[in-house]
C-alpha cells in the first residue's frame, strides 16, 4: 500500500494489487435489515453472511489470498504423516522467525489451548499486556487467572502514544514480586491488543519483557496473531527499524520469544495456526498434546492445501507493501470518522478502526450493553456487520454481577486486500449518520445468555422500539436509497 499524492494535495491510499476475481453483494433495504437484525438477536455474530453488505465482523479467515496462494494449493501433498507439505511450511517458518521447532494446530485458539494445558496449573497466574476473550476462557478452564499489566496510555481512547499496547515495566516487576515468579504461568504479549483498539507493542517493549523474562526464569509468550499489522508500525513508528527488513524484525522477535504461536487465519491468510518454539523441554511438553487434541504433528488439524497457502503468505507477510494496506485504510476510515466528529480510538491501530461507543451513545446505561446496541444500529443503518468489544463479551463475575469492560468500543475490522476504498467511505458515511441520529438508538437486555463466551451465542431484545424509529428516520432521510 502507497500513499499517493494528488495534483490537490489529497492523499489517497493507492492499493498495490489488482483485483482478478470478484464475490457479489447484497444490500438489503433498511426494513429487511432491521428485520435481520431481530432475528438474529441483535447479535452479529448470528447474521447470516447472505444478509450483510460489508461483513468487518472480523479478518480471522476472510482475507483475501493471493493467485500465488491459491496456485500453491495445488501442489499440496496429501498425506496423514510426513507430508512433504508440513517440511515445507516448517522451513518458511523457520527461516522467517529463526525458531526451531514448529507444531501446528487447526487455529489460533487451538495454540492458546495446548500451551495453557501445558503451563497453567490451579492457582497459578499468567501476566499479559491485555486479555483477549478465548485466551482467558481457556486459562481459567485450566485453574488460572490472568492480570493485565498494560501501559496506563492503552486504556485511553484518544492518545498520541505510538504504542499503547505495550507492557508497563514497573507493573510486571511489581507483580512478579506480589505473585512470586513460582506461581505466574507464563507472560503473554499480544502483538495489537484486539480488546483495546488493536493498538501496537515496540520492539523496545518485547526486548524489555523478554530480558526480565529470561532473569526470573519465567516463560514469555508471544501471540503474533496479529503481527503483520505490528511489523508495519515498528517500521513506521520505532526510529531504529526505519531501514530495516520487515523479516529482520521478525525475526528479533522470535529470537525474544520462548512461545511464538499464531492464528494462520489472521497471521499468514490461510486457515490453521502454529506454535513455535526454541525450547527442546517445552516442544517435547506441548507435542504429546497435539495428536490428542488437533491431529498427527505433521497436520495438527489443518488441510494440507491451507498449510501450502499458508506457506506462501507468510512469505507475503514480509512485504510491506502488503502489510500495510490494513493499517492505511483503518487510519482512512477513522480520519474519515474523526472529521465527522465521530469518536473513535486514536491513534488508529491495527485490525480494523475501533468506535468508541460510550461517547457515541452515552445517553445508554452501561449495562444496557452500549456497544452491542451501537453494533446493532450500524448494521441497521448500514448493512455493515461489525463487531462488539465492551461489556458484552466479557464474562459475569462468580456472583452473577457484570463485569464492565474496560472500553465499549464497535470495531469495524478490515481484512486484507478485500475492501476498495468508496466502500471505506460509504461505511464512514453510514456511520456519520447515525452519530447525527444517536439519541434514536436505545438499549438491549439478554433474552438467552450463555455462560461462556456469550458474545457469539447470546441473543438478546431492544429495551423500547428504538430500532423502528431508526428505520423511520433512515427513511425520511434517504428516501428510496438503499
Amino acid at each position: 500500500m502507497s500513499k499517493i499524492t494528488f495534483m490537490s494535495g489529497e492523499k489517497v491510499p493507492l492499493e498495490m494489487h489488482k483485483v482478478r476475481m470478484v464475490q457479489k453483494l447484497n444490500l438489503l433495504p433498511v426494513e429487511d435489515r432491521a428485520r435481520k437484525m431481530e432475528e438474529a438477536g441483535y447479535n452479529t455474530f448470528l447474521l447470516k453472511n447472505r444478509d450483510v453488505f460489508l461483513d468487518m465482523l472480523t479478518d480471522s479467515g476472510v482475507n483475501a489470498m493471493s493467485d500465488n496462494q491459491y496456485a500453491a494449493m495445488m501442489q499440496a501433498d496429501d498425506s496423514y504423516a510426513g507430508s512433504e507439505t508440513f517440511y515445507k511450511l516448517e522451513k518458511v517458518l523457520q527461516d522467517t522467525f529463526g525458531m526451531k521447532y514448529f507444531l501446528p494446530a487447526h487455529q489460533g485458539r487451538a495454540c492458546e489451548h495446548i500451551i495453557a494445558r501445558t503451563l497453567v496449573t490451579p492457582g497459578s497466574v499468567a501476566l499479559m499486556n491485555y486479555h483477549f476473550t478465548t485466551t482467558k476462557a481457556l486459562i481459567t478452564l485450566s485453574g488460572g487467572s490472568v492480570e493485565e499489566i498494560i501501559d496506563d496510555e492503552g486504556l485511553k481512547i484518544e492518545s498520541s502514544a505510538s504504542f499503547k499496547g505495550d507492557i508497563d515495566i514497573e507493573k510486571l516487576n511489581e507483580a512478579i514480586k506480589r505473585i512470586g515468579k513460582d506461581k505466574i504461568s507464563f507472560v503473554r504479549i499480544e502483538a495489537g491488543t484486539n480488546l483495546v483498539g488493536g493498538q501496537p507493542v515496540s520492539m523496545q517493549n518485547i526486548r524489555d519483557v523478554s530480558r526480565i523474562c529470561r532473569k526470573e526464569g519465567i516463560v514469555f509468550v508471544f501471540d503474533a496473531s496479529l503481527l503483520a499489522d505490528n511489523l508495519y508500525f515498528i517500521k513506521t513508528r520505532e526510529e531504529e527499524f526505519k531501514n530495516s527488513e520487515i523479516i529482520d524484525i521478525a525475526r528479533e522477535i522470535g529470537s525474544l520469544s520462548d512461545i511464538f504461536y499464531f492464528s494462520g487465519r489472521k497471521l499468514g491468510t490461510a486457515r490453521g495456526g502454529g506454535i513455535l518454539t526454541s525450547d527442546e523441554k517445552l516442544h517435547a511438553r506441548m507435542r504429546e498434546l497435539i495428536p490428542l487434541f488437533e491431529g498427527f504433528i505433521t497436520y495438527g488439524g489443518m488441510s494440507v492445501r491451507e498449510m501450502e497457502a499458508m506457506a506462501v503468505g507468510i512469505r507475503e507477510t514480509m512485504d510491506y507493501n502488503v502489510i500495510s494496506q490494513t493499517p492505511v485504510f483503518i487510519e482512512a476510515l477513522s480520519n474519515e470518522l474523526i472529521s465527522k466528529g465521530v469518536p473513535v480510538v486514536t491513534p488508529p491501530g491495527g485490525l480494523g478502526c475501533h468506535v468508541d461507543a460510550s461517547r457515541f451513545c452515552e445517553h445508554i446505561p452501561r449495562n444496557q450493553y452500549i456497544a452491542g446496541s451501537l453494533n446493532a444500529a450500524i448494521f441497521i443503518a448500514s448493512g455493515v456487520r461489525g463487531m462488539e468489544r465492551g461489556t458484552l463479551s466479557e464474562q459475569r463475575n462468580e456472583d452473577g454481577s457484570e463485569q464492565m469492560a474496560d472500553m465499549e468500543l464497535v470495531r469495524l475490522a478490515i481484512p486484507k486486500r478485500v475492501f476498495t476504498l468508496s466502500q471505506i467511505k460509504y461505511t464512514a458515511d453510514r456511520i456519520s449518520w447515525l452519530f447525527k441520529n444517536r439519541r434514536l438508538i436505545g438499549g438491549l437486555e439478554f433474552i438467552e445468555e450463555p455462560s461462556v463466551l456469550r458474545f457469539f451465542f447470546g441473543r438478546l431484545k431492544p429495551i423500547g422500539d428504538w430500532p423502528e424509529l431508526l428505520v423511520r428516520q433512515f427513511r425520511k432521510d434517504f428516501g428510496d436509497s438503499l
